[in-house]
């Protein structure tokens, strides 16, 4: 009847009521404990190569991030109104007494900036950085020194090129400049010995 489905359907609207005002903070508003970002929170230091056996140098604001690299340097970008950074790089595992840099960036307007060309020898290092009023801990990536790699990777080029680097010389140069020089050398000699026949032969 009527007069008995009403508190029923009464009932069931006031438990869906009730599980809605439940589940709105969770849905539609951000939790209590969530601490907003701070400006630099979305700050990196990039690896970036600088200049080295005839390698080029990546450009300054490269969107790039090269994790193996031989000579290099630290490239910051997206820290905001950050003044400055202070960064750490450490052996990868670390090893007591490895080699280790470590510094701090002064930022230009905007949240970039960038270190000066830095060495370190063949092997997997740690980068951190800090900076004041970052929200959580350290930021941090890994990267690789070998330059050996980059030694015995050809530059960016036609293909088909020497194999010698430096040093090399093309192909045609090659046949140029020596198999040019031979021909010189054999018709000099041929000049030589036709010049003598020719004297023997008139009898001179």
């Amino acid at each position: 009847m009527p007069t008995t489905s009403l508190p029923r359907r009464a009932a069931r609207i006031a438990a869906v009521t009730a599980l809605t005002a439940a589940l709105t903070p969770l849905t539609g508003m951000p939790a209590s404990g969530a601490a907003p970002m701070a400006p630099g929170d979305n700050g990196t230091l990039k690896i970036h190569t600088a200049p080295w056996d005839g390698v080029a140098r990546t450009p300054y604001g490269d969107a790039i991030d090269e994790p193996r690299v031989c000579r290099f340097y630290l490239d910051a970008a997206n820290f905001e109104t950050v003044p400055n950074v202070t960064w750490n790089i450490v052996t990868q595992p670390n090893v007591p007494g490895g080699a280790t840099l470590r510094g701090t960036l002064n930022l230009q307007p905007g949240g970039v900036g960038h270190t000066e060309d830095l060495n370190l020898p063949d092997g997997q290092y740690r980068l951190s950085w800090t900076f004041t009023g970052m929200t959580g801990g350290e930021r941090e990536k890994t990267f690789t020194i070998d330059c050996r790699t980059s030694m015995s990777t050809p530059p960016p080029g036609p293909q088909g090129g020497p194999p010698a680097g430096g040093g090399g010389i093309a192909r045609d140069e090659a046949f140029t400049t020596v198999a040019g020089a031979g021909i010189v050398g054999l018709a000099a000699v041929g000049g030589v010995i036709w010049f003598r026949l020719r004297r023997r032969t008139h009898g001179a």
